[in-house]
């Protein structure tokens, strides 16, 4: 195998495939990148028996073949080449040599029969979403995924498509995130893409209208975007009913600053460590927000104009989920509805619905 490439887009390509290669394994393969050549182009892979990613780019080939190189090395050297072009050949013994400008590697690569073929994935239906909009669902809903393996199924977001709709929903226990966005799909479909996945397909989209498309099947889901195809188990399981666990109407209403709410309640914050530990209370009176904290460091007071309807209430959160929500709101101004200080708070956009962020209180102890 003999090809030359542009440096530019070689070190692009293997930087974001490298997120798929595995670091735990006991298969030595899965610690490359399969390198093959086809036609006037190459296609890298990675995988990890989790997420799979395979890139085609554009080269100059001299000779065909393939061969797997060890990731972290082949990373490094390309990364480092001095030339604008790359040229990589390799003989029948696996060795290969990587050569740009006056500067020349010699290294040891692995059979690229070795390399685990990728699962077939059949009887796919497409989804087609503007890679901003699915950048955008998938960042205001990521936050609330499941850390811990208490239910796998919530260890990643439900995708639901209804009468041309796509709600993304994640659920840890403490929180629940649902974006809604129209779309251009006449049937129904649902299925659950682990976290993991989706943080990697984040780091590929782009902020404009340009077209991605999503394949799932029975059990596994392709994401084409651009000219990388990111493959993934999906999870089993029953996901919430999150339809149910939304407040279908509220006794307060209030709407506030998205920013001016933020500083304030990372203010108060200061005083809560990993080792110290305390809600923030929220005191919602008439037009104002009073945020209150105590430790064993202090007391913190603040205290923020806001828009409230309904009777006054007192409410404590943990102040991390509180603070994923506001900040995955991305708009001005945020519409909070309460039931109370024992019930979930649902924090919306000011007009409309595009997301619902539901927060569950923290039960406050009267203080002295």
């Amino acid at each position: 195998m003999r090809f030359t490439i542009d440096k530019r887009i070689l070190t692009e390509a293997v930087g974001n495939l490298q997120r798929a290669v595995s670091t735990k394994t006991s298969i030595p393969a899965l610690e490359g990148i399969l390198i093959r050549t086809d036609a006037d182009k190459i296609i890298l892979s990675a995988y990890d028996l989790e997420i799979g990613m395979q890139t085609e780019l554009p080269a100059v080939i001299s000779e065909h073949g393939a061969i797997d190189l060890t990731a972290k090395l082949f990373s490094e050297i390309v990364r480092k080449s001095p030339a604008d072009d790359v040229t990589i050949e390799s003989d029948d013994r696996n060795t290969a040599t990587i050569t740009s400008g006056v500067s020349c590697f010699t290294i040891i690569g692995m059979n690229a029969e070795e390399f685990p073929e990728f699962p077939k994935v059949t009887d796919t239906d497409t989804v087609k979403v503007p890679s901003n909009v699915l950048k955008s669902m998938i960042r205001q809903t990521i936050f609330a995924v499941a850390d811990s393996n208490a239910k796998p199924i919530h260890q990643g977001s439900l995708f639901k498509i209804a009468d041309n709709m796509l709600d993304v929903v994640s659920v840890d226990g403490y929180r629940l995130a649902l974006r809604r966005e129209a779309i251009r799909y006449d049937g129904e479909t649902d299925f659950v893409v682990p976290g993991k996945t989706l943080s990697e397909v984040l780091k590929l989209l782009r902020d404009d209208d340009s077209e991605v498309e999503i394949c799932p099947s029975r059990r596994h889901i392709l994401f084409k975007i651009d000219n990388y195809t990111v493959l993934s188990a999906l999870l089993e399981g029953e996901f919430l009913d999150y339809k149910a666990a939304l407040p279908k109407e509220s006794k307060i209403e209030v709407v506030v600053s998205t920013r001016t709410l933020i500083d304030s309640v990372e203010r108060v914050s200061l005083l809560i460590t990993d080792r110290l530990k305390s809600p923030v209370r929220c005191v919602i009176g008439e037009d104002t927000i009073k945020l209150l904290c105590t430790t064993t460091m202090g007391r913190a007071n603040d205290q923020i104009e806001a828009k409230v309807s309904g009777d006054p209430v007192e409410i404590g959160f943990n102040n991390k989920y509180l603070l994923d929500a506001l900040r995955s709101a991305e708009s001005d101004e945020v519409r909070l509805m309460l039931n109370g200080p024992i019930s979930p708070m649902l924090v919306l956009p000011k007009e409309g619905d595009s997301f619902s962020f539901l927060v569950l209180p923290v039960r406050l102890r009267s203080e002295m």
